[in-house]
């Protein structure tokens, strides 16, 4: 069973999961997109490609597992 909860998603989700979270920010909404550091009750860190980022869990408001990111093409 699937946890119904972003949140639950999270705290539950293996640590080096590849996930996206969308998380309210002032003026809206974003996303980050990496892997899943570590959960605790009142935050998660998912490392993207820029930073290790730390969102609040009450800020998420979606979150899910995503498949590995595609081969990098070759130079040419």
């Amino acid at each position: 069973m699937t946890p119904s909860r972003p949140q639950d998603f999270l705290l539950t989700a293996a640590e080096g999961t590849r996930v996206v979270v969308r998380y309210r920010v002032e003026g809206g909404f974003t996303d980050a997109l990496g892997y899943l550091l570590a959960s605790a009750a009142g935050s998660c860190t998912i490392r993207t490609r820029q930073s290790d980022v730390e969102i609040p869990l009450e800020l998420v408001v979606a979150a899910k597992a995503v498949p590995p990111p595609p081969p990098r093409r070759s130079a040419r």
